[in-house]
């Protein structure tokens, strides 16, 4: 195990009505003016806009809204929001959604104090060292953004979609969640957030790193319990206890706990990043095809630890390495399957990928060698996403 430091300061409120305490939240964070970031309107829809709104108005908080912000969220409305907070004199902010609105106001929280442009964060010119705080109303367990301090975004010039990472700057102060505001999720939104938590795991479970027993264990612990609750959640959606545990799921793959004194690797996310921002297809969806691809591609080069986790996780007996790997990876395609997402690229909707402008941005974005598990060149990411093209 590797030495680490390890900091989560975000209090987790969690249960029924819990939206309800979002103004005591935000003074409890230090802030009178805040801007409230959302998505495309459901929140609006729902009434959770207007019951966060009433909550506080209770404690005298004022507000402005920032709507309107995609599934994949983009640099100019990150610009909008910065301006807003500047010109208005806000304080903190608070986002009412999923991962799209967390990582937005995110972006717009460290923007604000930073005499230049934000981008440079995400394009590893600078390092965060002061943000806005931030508070959530998490609506969608998927991305994990309300536990970590992490957040990505699209540049739209060049469709740049590129993560950054923080130990602690811009970790949520709070997160208000709620599984009954889960309920109305469309299957296949469920059902990619659910890929999509699955996935923080898998960048952190696969590594080299020797002795990590404990983190393994949590890791496949909690990858366990997806796997168990998921099949709950589609067939019986308004069912409190397997939403919960869900949600729960969503935060502990994403808060860092999994990647506690590991090497981590990230290169499924990176890989993924490209497909979404070239062709805008869902993110938990895009890793449902690519995670198994570049699993597939380790089971032939290192396949010890997908061999643990077809073992420990997916029930596989067999003693040879790679085909209890490559078995493990069968039957994680088939539980994506039966859950509706796509396992291949064709099922994603791109039916010709454009490979060479994939890989050329992949590397354009992180580097000429990239990955923590198996260092990979532009031949082997190809070979990678040609991969995600059969099952």
């Amino acid at each position: 195990m590797n030495d680490f430091n390890y900091y989560t300061p975000t209090r987790y409120v969690f249960g029924r009505g819990v939206e309800a305490q979002t103004g005591e939240l935000t003074r409890w964070m230090g802030v009178d003016r805040v801007l409230l970031v959302y998505g495309m309107g459901s929140v609006v829809r729902s009434g959770l806009l207007n019951r966060v709104k009433a909550s506080l108005d209770a404690v005298g908080i004022e507000y402005l809204d920032l709507g309107g912000v995609l599934p994949n969220p983009t640099d100019d409305r990150v610009y909008e929001g910065i301006e807003m907070c500047r010109r208005e004199n806000l304080t903190g902010l608070v986002a009412v959604g999923g991962g799209s609105a967390i990582d937005t106001a995110k972006a717009i929280a460290c923007g604000v104090p930073y005499e230049g442009d934000f981008w440079d964060f995400y394009a590893g010119k600078k390092i965060v060292e002061e943000a806005l705080p931030v508070g959530v109303v998490l609506t969608i367990p998927a991305a994990g953004s309300e536990g970590s301090g992490n957040s990505v975004i699209t540049k739209l010039d060049g469709l740049h979609k590129i993560s950054l990472r923080t130990e602690s700057a811009l970790r949520p102060k709070f997160a208000v969640m709620n599984p009954e505001l889960t309920f109305t999720l469309p299957p296949y939104q469920t059902a990619s957030g659910i890929a999509d938590m699955m996935a923080h795991i898998f960048e952190r479970y696969f590594t080299n790193t020797p002795e990590t027993e404990v983190t393994d264990r949590v890791a496949e612990g909690v990858l366990k319990a997806i796997i168990t609750e998921a099949p709950r959640v589609m067939a019986e959606p308004e069912n409190y206890d397997a939403r919960a545990n869900i949600m729960w799921c969503g935060t502990l793959a994403h808060n860092g706990i999994c990647g506690t004194g590991r090497q981590e690797d990230w290169v499924s996310h990176f890989m993924e990043h490209e497909l979404s921002a070239v062709y805008g297809v869902t993110h938990g969806a895009g890793l449902a095809v690519m995670t198994p691809a570049w699993m597939t591609f380790m089971a032939t080069h290192n396949p010890s630890k997908g061999a643990q986790f077809a073992r420990r996780v997916m029930d596989v007996v067999n003693d040879d390495d790679t085909q209890a790997a490559l078995e493990g990876i069968a039957r994680l395609r088939a539980f994506y399957a039966s859950l509706g997402l796509p396992i291949t690229l064709a099922q994603l909707g791109i039916e010709t990928p454009d490979f060479d402008l994939l890989v050329h941005k992949l590397h354009e974005n992180k580097g000429e060698v990239i990955g923590g598990y198996y260092r990979l060149t532009a031949v082997e990411t190809r070979q990678i996403y040609e991969l995600a093209l059969f099952q």
